[in-house]
């Protein structure tokens, strides 16, 4: 017989197995928890008679399911329900949380809910009061609650992951992407739970981190693209790209710091060709004042080509053009988005927004009070945006994370064709970059 038990993240054991290693000071066999699964089975697998003190799981709650699933949200459960460990990838707005509840609602055991943000946690809270008809724990935004379904967000996992590593059965992981991260990743592995679903639109990642994957959740079991569902799940939609120039002005000062930034590499042997190009010149400005000033001089050019006036002169041609649409604008920094705001008297919200302005401006424009909003990036991720049929993207930062989210808020089911508009500056790095994100 063997022994396994759950302590501060690690699993114990009295006999060794594949990956465990042998510890003085607690004087057993060791494992992160997450290794929980594999261990248990290899002795099994054995024949070797375990007795368990690994997870002391949360009485799981007297749910109501009131979920009603499309089919291909049936074929990702399916997929998903043959290991019990995997990520479902489907785009923004065609049900990602209603797949999950339903998994939740046929396990029916102890669930934690990992989520990157406090918006997050309100909406997951949202839909499990309304689909499965119980209010769920919450850890985060001031609140501290445990119950056998529980939302929390990623930075109060990391912090208390020891604690709670042996009290779900099910790990939820929203906006997966995340994940990989070496602080999400360590927080993973310290929980014993055996059965683990990742939910994205986008699980690849810049840094290659996606590979962690398989480790920390589980393989992508299921994956459906816009293209897949448009027309009969979500709206069809066309994207355009309208391409301007930059003023004579802002041409030239654009030019004068390309060419300091080109300088300054071509001096050092350095190009900037990949993200990890960038990650040394940001390194290296932190040591050389040459390289800080090569920084900054990407960094104007690059608000010179994505802020270019010129798109706000377009902007001013679409919204005169498409005036019965419900429009959301996309900046990539605040600047612009305030700048646009306060040119045509339009709500702005923006990481400085407080939730309750935010809230308001939201709810106004669900109820068509005002027909057009502009946001930053704060809208990107975790925001529950009411449906628009028009998006006008004035400036990225090239991720097609970022492109897909985008427009993903246009794409709620409609009979109405979406379409998404994006003004693009010639001959700059703004071209460069919405050429990239494309691809």
């Amino acid at each position: 017989m063997v022994y396994l038990r759950y302590f501060k993240g690690l699993i114990l054991s009295d006999a060794f197995a594949p990956g465990m290693k042998w510890s003085d000071e607690l004087k057993a066999y060791t494992s992160l928890a997450y290794k929980y699964r594999e261990i248990r089975k290899y002795f099994l697998d054995k024949g070797v008679q375990l007795e368990e003190n690994v997870i002391d799981a949360l009485p799981f709650p007297l749910i109501k399911d009131k979920i009603q699933l499309r089919d291909y949200q049936e074929e990702a459960i399916k997929a998903w329900m043959k290991e019990k460990r995997g990520i479902i990838v489907l785009p923004t707005g065609a049900g990602k949380t209603q797949v999950a509840l339903k998994i939740i609602s046929l396990l029916r055991v102890s669930t934690l809910i990992i989520v990157p943000t406090i918006d997050l946690i309100n909406q997951w809270r949202e839909r499990i009061e309304k689909y499965l008809g119980i209010s769920p724990g919450v850890i985060g935004g001031g609140e501290d609650s445990l119950k056998g379904i529980t939302v929390i967000t990623y930075d109060s996992a990391y912090i208390r992951a020891e604690e709670l590593g042996n009290k779900f059965i099910l790990l939820i992981f929203d906006e997966v992407h995340h994940l990989p991260s070496e602080g999400y990743s360590t927080m993973a592995q310290l929980f014993a739970s055996p059965y683990r679903l990742g939910l994205t639109a986008t699980p690849e990642r810049d840094d290659g981190k996606h590979e962690l994957y398989p480790i920390l959740v589980g393989p992508v079991v299921y994956r459906k693209n816009f293209e897949e569902l448009a027309g009969k799940y979500i709206a069809k939609f066309r994207i355009q790209k309208i391409y301007v120039s930059l003023t004579d002005e802002e041409k030239q000062k654009y030019k004068e710091l390309r060419k300091k930034l080109k300088d300054y590499l071509d001096s050092r042997g350095l190009k900037l060709q990949s993200l990890d190009d960038f990650h040394k010149l940001v390194k290296l400005a932190a040591k050389d004042k040459e390289a800080r000033e090569a920084l900054l001089a990407w960094h104007e050019s690059l608000n010179i080509a994505v802020n270019s006036v010129s798109k706000i002169e377009k902007l001013r041609e679409i919204l005169n053009e498409f005036k019965d649409e419900k429009i959301i604008i996309f900046t990539r920094d605040t600047q612009m988005a305030y700048e646009i705001s306060r040119r045509f008297l339009i709500p702005v919200v923006t990481y400085k927004t407080n939730k309750d302005e935010r809230e308001e401006i939201l709810q106004k424009f669900r109820d068509n009070i005002y027909r057009v909003i502009v946001a930053s990036t704060v809208f990107d991720e975790g925001v529950d945006v009411p449906d628009a049929s028009l998006a006008v993207v004035l400036g990225g930062y090239g991720t097609k994370r970022q492109f897909l989210q985008r427009l993903g808020r246009i794409l709620r089911k409609k009979e109405k064709e979406a379409l998404m508009i994006e003004i693009v500056t010639k001959g700059t790095a703004d071209y460069r970059l919405s050429k990239k994100r494309r691809e």
